[in-house]
C-alpha cells in the first residue's frame, strides 16, 4: 500500500508550532534560572550581613513589633478557631467508634505537629510578608532604596537583615501562642460544649502528645519564618516599575512563601519521623 504523506503546509505548521513551544519553554527555563541565581545572591549577602554586622537595635525593635506583636491577635483567633473545628470535625466519627475520650489526643497532636505551625505560618505570610514586599516595593518604586545605597548605607542590613530576624525568631513562638490557643479552643468545645470526660481527655492528651511532638513543630516553623522572611524581602527588592508591579510583589510573595511552606511541611515531616523512629524504634518517645 503506498505511504500516507502529510500536506507540506500541515508540516510547516506543525515544526513552526514545535519552535515556538520550544522557544517559549527555554524563555521560561532561563527566567527561572536567573530568578534562582538572584534569590541564592540574596540569601547569601543576607546571611553575611547577619553573620559579621547586625543592625542596631533602634532597628531591629520595631520589625519585631509589626511582625510579632501586632500578629498575636489573628494567629491567637486562628488557633482557637482551629482547635474547635478540629472537635467539631473529628467527633461523629470518634463517638461511632465509642473513643470520644481520645479525642483530645487526636486533636493536640494535630495542632502541634502539622496544622499549627503550618497554619500560623500561612496567616504571617498573608499578614507579614505581603506587607514587607509591598513596603520594600513602595521603596524600589519610588527609589528610596537606591538613596539608602547613595548615601553609603548598605539596604540589605537597615531593610532586609531585621525582617528577617523578627520572621526567624518571632514566628516559633507565634506557632507555640497557636498551639496553646488551639489547644484551649478544642478542649472548650469538647468538654463544655460535648460533654467528654475532661479527666481522659487531658489524660490521653498527655499519653499520646509528647515532647518530640511540640519540638517538630516549632523545628518546622524555623524554616517556615525564615523562607517567609527571605522570599518576601526578595520580591520587594525585585519589583517591577509602578503600582502594578507593588501590588504583584505583594501576591507572588504571599503565593511563593505559601508554596515553599507546603513544600517544607513536606520535606521536614518526612526527616522528622525518620528521626523519631531512629532514636525511638518501637515508637516510644519522650512523654
Amino acid at each position: 500500500m503506498p505511504r500516507t504523506s502529510r500536506p507540506p503546509g500541515m508540516v510547516s505548521a506543525m515544526g513552526l508550532w514545535l519552535a515556538e513551544w520550544v522557544a517559549d519553554f527555554g524563555e521560561l527555563l532561563i527566567e527561572w534560572i536567573i530568578a534562582l541565581g538572584s534569590f541564592g545572591l540574596f540569601v547569601v549577602e543576607t546571611f553575611r550581613w547577619l553573620l559579621f554586622r547586625l543592625p542596631r537595635r533602634e532597628t531591629i525593635l520595631p520589625s519585631f513589633y509589626q511582625i510579632g506583636v501586632l500578629s498575636l491577635p489573628v494567629v491567637a483567633l486562628t488557633g482557637t478557631f482551629i482547635g474547635m473545628v478540629l472537635a467539631v470535625q473529628s467527633y461523629s466519627q470518634f463517638r461511632e467508634m465509642h473513643m470520644e475520650t481520645r479525642l483530645g489526643a487526636a486533636i493536640n497532636l494535630a495542632l502541634v505537629r502539622e496544622l499549627g505551625p503550618v497554619l500560623a505560618a500561612t496567616m504571617l505570610a498573608g499578614r507579614v510578608g505581603s506587607a514587607m514586599a509591598a513596603e520594600l516595593g513602595t521603596m524600589r518604586v519610588t527609589e528610596q532604596i537606591d538613596a539608602l545605597t547613595s548615601m553609603g548605607a548598605n539596604p540589605i542590613r537597615y531593610l532586609v537583615v531585621p525582617r528577617f530576624l523578627g520572621c526567624l525568631v518571632l514566628i516559633p513562638t507565634l506557632t507555640i501562642m497557636a498551639d496553646f490557643m488551639g489547644v484551649v479552643g478544642g478542649a472548650f468545645y469538647g468538654v463544655y460544649l460535648l460533654g467528654i470526660d475532661s479527666h481522659h481527655y487531658w489524660q490521653n492528651s498527655r499519653d499520646f502528645v509528647g515532647n518530640f511532638d511540640l519540638f517538630a513543630g516549632v523545628f518546622k516553623s524555623l524554616f517556615f519564618g525564615a523562607s517567609i522572611g527571605l522570599i518576601s524581602c526578595h520580591r520587594g527588592f525585585n519589583c517591577d516599575p509602578g503600582a502594578e508591579g507593588v501590588g504583584r510583589a505583594a501576591t507572588s510573595a504571599f503565593v511563593y512563601s505559601f508554596v515553599m511552606i507546603l513544600l517544607l511541611d513536606l520535606v521536614l515531616g518526612i526527616v522528622l519521623d525518620a528521626l523519631y523512629y531512629t532514636i525511638w524504634p518501637h515508637g516510644a518517645g519522650i512523654i
